[in-house]
């Protein structure tokens, strides 16, 4: 149950578990509260996020996670790991079968896959006249930054890579899980400046690289596709180098590209992360959240970034953060750019952002001619879409004084507003005739498809498909699919394979299915819902089998003359089908 245990206690902040029981308050690096165990009236109770373990002085008391929930709900260790388990939504079955810690050491063996690319990536750049140009006279990055960010150079030979770690015992199909690999076989990255990522503890997990020499026809920049390992929904840039100074300044500074982190922490602002681009999400939050509840966005001020901003408005009220939003000066397109012309400049940008409503208000008031009464229509629909993201009603009645204000309206007008926007009727639609599955049927395709395009988008959902026979789908598009997922474990589906061309409708309807989004499938509850259809599965496979088994038994005894038999056998399968034991 080890591995079990580090997958649940890796997937679960211990902070957050601790503080349903216990009023935590930050103090510095850790957490203090009022200890659960005694009357005390000093705070003696301390919670280290870092380390993952907590201490009460009160009662001498301590012990990580899973110590906390047998001590306060009276639980035993496989009771404790349990209830955590389904909080972190952890399918155990998968750890207590024979294939016992699989998943966890396939992620030691790509860590340490990746772990020595890097190494190779570094050397590779020490000897290679052209990168070190590159790097240190064009880029202008120092000695120290190249030796914390890991920064390497990938040679333009097709497998240099794959035949150093071949000969370091891995396996093509290990390269090509991790990621390291493209669809030939070769290395992902050449000709390219490589910039590992890390994840929080330092290890590395995937690759960002940019090409070096000017070619109008290659991208810019290459990333290491969702892996195992690497998932860009998740993946905060530059965190373990930058959380001492967020703990420091209190804030973080989150801008869109990694090489703007990297430039950040050259003139020594280190409190700078990244996101995978402008999509950010929930988890980014929540990982950066554990280090400060002050965000500073610096994303663009275009409408991809204006959308962007918006998005990020009720993700930050769902995580409880405070955001702020960075303006560059003048013609910057980025903080890099910046960087080049004053560092000092993008220290006042940092030091002047914006509350995050704030700013988008003025940039939609930029936008709209506030003369007009048109514009003052637009400002005040997307002002007031704005303003029902946020929760605290206080903050909602001071914005909407200040779109009133912008707009020169009233508030009065700006409430009647609300009110037919709430009471607006909705689009009565036609009726579409639709053709349905029949009784269980429906259900069973419909779980099995949802199942399906959790697994084309989740490795680890794919890998919980490795031991189901496809026969047991019920129609050749779900067994040529999960056919297809068994021989593809650790890579996401984004767009129809060639291999299922045949089976295009029906894996582009996977692709988009809706039901994806629901409660029960969502990351925290997929892999526990998963388990429960492929039990599902497996029993009616099963009673199938059972029922044609007895079919052609009664078959025999029917031709034998053996009617008593024969009857006997078509009550068991009167009792399968009805679904009597």
């Amino acid at each position: 149950m080890q591995d079990a245990k580090e997958e649940v206690r890796a997937r679960l902040n211990i902070e957050d578990i601790i503080g349903e029981y216990v009023q935590l308050k930050r103090a510095g690096r850790n957490f203090k509260g009022l200890s659960p165990f005694s009357g005390e009236k000093t705070a003696s109770f301390f919670v280290s996020p870092d380390k993952h373990i907590w201490h009460d002085f009160s009662s001498n008391k301590g012990g990580d996670i899973f110590a906390f929930v047998m001590e306060v709900e009276g639980m035993d260790f496989r009771q404790s790991l349990e209830h955590l388990a389904r909080k972190a939504g952890v399918d155990l079955s998968i750890y207590s079968s024979k294939g016992s810690g699989e998943i966890a050491a396939k992620k030691r063996r790509l860590g340490e896959a990746h772990d020595l690319a890097a190494k190779y990536y570094q050397q590779s750049l020490l000897s290679n006249q052209h990168a070190i140009e590159y790097v240190f006279k064009k880029r202008g990055l120092s000695k120290e930054i190249v030796q914390d960010f890991r920064i390497g150079y990938a040679p333009t030979a097709g497998d240099a890579l794959v035949q150093f770690l071949l000969r370091k015992q891995f396996t093509r199909r290990e390269l090509d899980d991790g990621g390291l690999t493209n669809r030939f076989g070769s290395d992902m990255f050449r000709g390219r400046m490589t910039v590992p990522l890390m994840d929080g503890t330092g290890q590395v997990i995937g690759f960002t690289a940019r090409i070096i020499a000017d070619d109008p026809k290659a991208p810019k920049y290459l990333n290491t596709t969702q892996t195992l390992l690497y998932d860009k929904s998740r993946h905060v840039f530059g965190l373990s180098q930058a959380k001492e100074a967020i703990r420091k300044n209190d804030y973080a500074v989150i801008v869109e590209g990694n090489l703007d982190v990297v430039s950040s922490h050259q003139v020594g602002i280190k409190q700078v992360v990244a996101t995978a681009g402008t999509a950010m999400t929930e988890h980014h939050l929540r990982a950066l959240s554990r280090l400060s509840g002050n965000m500073r966005l610096a994303f663009d001020g275009d409408k991809a970034g204006l959308a962007a901003t918006e998005r990020a408005i009720p993700i930050a009220q769902a995580v409880g953060v405070d955001l702020k939003i960075i303006t560059l000066p003048g013609e910057a397109k980025d903080p890099d750019e910046l960087i080049q012309q004053d560092p000092k400049l993008w220290q006042q940008a940092i030091d002047t952002a914006q509350p995050v409503v704030d700013w988008v208000l003025d940039q939609y008031s930029q936008r709209e001619d506030m003369s007009s009464a048109s514009g003052k229509r637009a400002f005040t629909t997307a002002g007031l879409a704005v303003i029902r993201a946020l929760s605290d009603p206080i903050e909602k009645e001071h914005y909407l004084k200040k779109i009133a204000t912008m707009a020169d309206s009233s508030l009065s007008a700006l409430s009647q507003k609300i009110a037919q926007s709430k009471a607006e009727p909705t689009k009565e639609l036609r009726q579409v005739a639709r053709t349905s599955e029949s009784g269980p049927y429906k259900s069973h395709a419909r779980n099995q498809d949802i199942l399906l395009a959790v697994a084309l988008r989740d490795p680890h959902i794919q890998d919980m498909l490795k031991s189901i026979d496809p026969l047991q789908f019920m129609d050749a598009s779900r067994q040529n699919v999960a056919t297809y997922l068994k021989g593809h474990i650790g890579h996401a589906v984004e767009s129809v394979p060639g291999e299922l061309h045949e089976d295009e409708k029906y894996v582009t309807m996977l692709l988009l299915h809706p039901d994806v989004d629901k409660l029960e499938w969502r990351e925290n509850n997929r892999i526990n819902t998963a388990a429960d259809v492929l039990r599902s599965l497996q029993s009616n496979y099963q009673k199938n089998e059972t029922k044609e088994e007895l079919l052609r038994q009664e078959s025999i005894a029917r031709n034998d003359g053996n009617d008593e038999l024969a009857n006997e056998l078509l009550m068991k399968i009167n009792r399968i089908i009805r679904g009597e034991k």
